[in-house]
């Protein structure tokens, strides 16, 4: 996931202790902790993009921490997201599900997650995140 136009800013906020997450995947807040978001997390839990890798490898992989995430301070800041399969133009203003915290599943559309704003191929677009308070999507528990 790579921001292509809008606004953001850096917060460093705090991640579920031992939990691997991708760079560049959009995370959710769980239980207080950020966690990486999937198919059925709620759009109004998801916070921003992480911007560093985390590995079980890492030296302070279990321990309580902070870790910088890049957050929208705009509505419809633009994201470039790799897609499952099969992005076609007539997507383009719908909105779309998550396969997972890095890819957009353009067949389902239950939690709308992301709008389709533009088609590069039928596997890439860029999409706009809906996500946090301003949201529309499944509000969480």
């Amino acid at each position: 996931m790579r921001r292509v136009q809008g606004k953001t800013k850096f917060m460093w906020l705090p991640v579920t202790v031992s939990t691997v997450l991708s760079e560049a995947s959009l995370v959710s807040w769980d239980s207080g902790y950020l966690i990486a978001a999937t198919s059925t997390t709620a759009p109004s839990n998801h916070v921003g993009v992480i911007r560093h890798a985390i590995t079980a490898a890492d030296s302070d992989y279990a321990t309580a921490r902070l870790v910088e995430v890049e957050v929208p301070v705009e509505t419809n800041v633009v994201w470039e997201i790799p897609v499952t399969s099969g992005l076609v133009v007539a997507d383009r203003g719908l909105f779309q599900d998550l396969t997972d915290s890095l890819t957009v599943n353009r067949a389902a559309s239950s939690y709308d997650a992301v709008q389709c704003v533009k088609v590069l191929s039928t596997t890439n677009g860029w999409f706009i995140l809906n996500l946090g308070i301003g949201g529309m999507g499944i509000v969480g528990a």
